[in-house]
């Protein structure tokens, strides 16, 4: 490691920014206000590596709660690597989420570095990737998602994700550019989903539904928006096999994967009503 003076610190709004450019150069696909959202999970969670006073390395370690937390935008320059910088703010991001059930989505080929660091490998999450274009029988179930009471939605959110997250997600589906959407019957949330605009066509998440038949509507409905034919992706976690079916029924094709590993238990989330996660980055 060099003797220059290696510094971690917290990031402002514009810093996050930089990690998103940097996972853009990953290969990685940001939607385009990712960095926005983002912050708004926890102000805290987002951490910088100085060394002499130059960015060499980010993370994110998101603390929705005192019980549950997301690791993300780990990276390090790659003439930084394998010198301890990335060890180090690994451990500081630990630190920040001391006492939480840590959930992050690694690269398959990382998984036996994490196992190291206490995580254990829940399933797989795969991405698909596909083509927008329009619905074969649009559903009058679908509605706006400022339609719906935010609460409903809130309670909703909940099946499917670990912990409340009532900032990030309000961000999430109110950001200019993103389209959220509902499915609504008889008065009653069956699901929801939001497609952004990303650096290299949309993607959709999440992808929440009662049944596969909700799920398909609000797929259709949402790969319809864009109105020039568009790249989509859609990242599908392996133990809902409806899920899955809907990706290849609709032709899309595995373009990459990710192990879901945490330091606790999986957490009892209905795994069966997740058509597509919010993201790889924050859970």
């Amino acid at each position: 490691m060099s003797e220059q003076k290696y510094l971690i610190k917290t990031m402002g709004p514009s810093e996050v920014a930089l990690a998103v450019d940097w996972a853009a150069a990953e290969g990685w696909n940001p939607g385009h206000q990712d960095a926005d959202c983002f912050y708004q999970g926890d102000r805290q969670g987002f951490l910088l590596g100085l060394l002499a006073g130059d960015p060499i390395a980010t993370i994110s370690a998101v603390k929705y709660n005192e019980e549950f937390g997301f690791l993300g935008f780990y990276i390090v320059k790659p003439e930084y690597r394998g010198q301890g910088y990335g060890w180090q703010i690994w451990q500081r991001a630990l630190a920040h989420l001391g006492g939480c059930n840590i959930g992050l989505d690694g690269v398959l080929a990382q998984q036996g570095n994490y196992q190291k660091s206490g995580f254990n490998l829940a399933y797989r999450n795969i991405r698909y990737q596909g083509f927008t274009g329009a619905p074969s029988i649009p559903s009058p179930h679908i509605v706006p998602l400022n339609a719906i009471a935010w609460e409903d939605v809130l309670t909703y959110d909940r099946q499917c994700f670990p912990a409340p997250r009532e900032e990030f997600l309000r961000t999430w589906c109110h950001q200019p550019g993103h389209q959220a959407i509902a499915y609504q019957e008889d008065g009653i949330l069956r699901g929801y989903g939001v497609l952004r605009p990303c650096r290299v066509g949309d993607k959709i998440g999440p992808l929440f539904a009662d049944t596969p038949e909700v799920a398909e509507a609000l797929f259709l409905a949402l790969k319809a928006i864009p109105a020039a034919e568009n790249t989509i992706y859609l990242d599908v976690p392996e133990p809902n096999q409806a899920a899955i079916a809907l990706a290849e029924k609709y032709g899309l094709q595995i373009v990459f994967e990710t192990a879901r590993m945490y330091t606790g238990q999986a957490p009892p989330i209905a795994l069966d009503k997740i058509y597509g996660v919010t993201s790889f980055e924050l859970g």
